[in-house]
């Protein structure tokens, strides 16, 4: 089915009068559309009926199982990995969102193996490990905010049961390096969701010495980094770690299992203004 089919198909149809014969085709076509540069369709369409077809359990499990497969593709996840401001962002990132939909499903339902379950946290750390454009807003064609999307993928990933804690400081590390960017200032709350990872790994037994190494050897970082950027790309990496500390000190202060760790947060804060 074609962009515009897909789009009128989809403006006119809601997904509980979609016949089952049909599901598969129309559920397919989205997938191939996952990454279309119109937000209409993208967003409000494709995301929305992917949202309500899975929560309500409308996609039984063996389609749910093919969709995964396409999604861990080099087709999807890592369309035109490596490129920025380009359209291959809006399939890479709305495919880490559909992936985040699916693993809270599984959480619900339990129908993907361990094995499986791994397999997406290997392939999620690599995606953004290799993923170049972290735009929030793209004017004209509306949100592409891959690191907020992955953070969601993420934060249900860390939810399984079926993921062992000795992960977490690779997964920890992987998020943890995408606060580093030096080539522009998030603006669109992209600290705040990828906060919410990190938290759930803590809140799962995560030992609290993990986040409080990487947020005392901030500063470090910071110094190191100096040394090897431009001046102007060296203050963009400043106002995303400042940004983040600040975000994360919000959740500490909400939240009494962090509350020894926000001295450690405000000291390293504090150090950043004096830089």
């Amino acid at each position: 089915m074609k962009e515009k089919e897909l789009k009128y198909f989809l403006g006119n149809r809601k997904s509980e009068e979609i016949e089952w014969a049909e599901k598969k085709h129309i559920v397919i076509s989205m997938l191939v559309h996952i990454g279309s540069p119109d937000s209409q369709l993208r967003d409000n369409m494709i995301y929305q009926t992917f949202c309500q077809l899975i929560l309500e359990t409308k996609i039984d499990d063996q389609l749910l199982g093919e969709i995964l497969e396409l999604c861990l593709s080099d087709q999807f996840l890592f369309k035109g990995i490596g490129e920025k401001d380009t359209d291959s962002v809006f399939t890479r990132s709305f495919t880490s969102l559909l992936i985040a939909l699916i693993l809270y499903q599984d959480n619900r339902n339990d129908f993907l193996t361990e094995a499986k379950v791994n397999e997406i946290k290997d392939k999620l750390i690599s995606y953004v490990n290799l993923e170049k454009d972290v735009r929030g807003y793209v004017k004209d064609k509306g949100w592409a905010h891959s690191m907020a999307h992955v953070a969601d993928a993420f934060d249900e990933l860390v939810k399984s049961e079926k993921i062992n804690q000795s992960t977490y400081p690779a997964i920890m590390q992987a998020i943890w390096q995408k606060i580093y960017q030096t080539e522009t200032v998030y603006i669109h709350d992209e600290d705040e969701r990828m906060i919410v990872p990190i938290i759930q790994m803590i809140d799962n037994g995560l030992g609290q010495e993990v986040l409080e190494g990487l947020i005392i050897n901030m500063k470090n970082d910071l110094h190191q980094y100096r040394n090897q950027i431009e001046e102007e790309s060296y203050w963009f990496l400043v106002a995303n770690c400042k940004n983040f500390l600040k975000s994360l000190l919000v959740h500490m202060i909400s939240n009494p299992k962090l509350s020894s760790m926000q001295s450690v947060v405000s000291k390293t804060l504090n150090e950043m203004y004096e830089i």
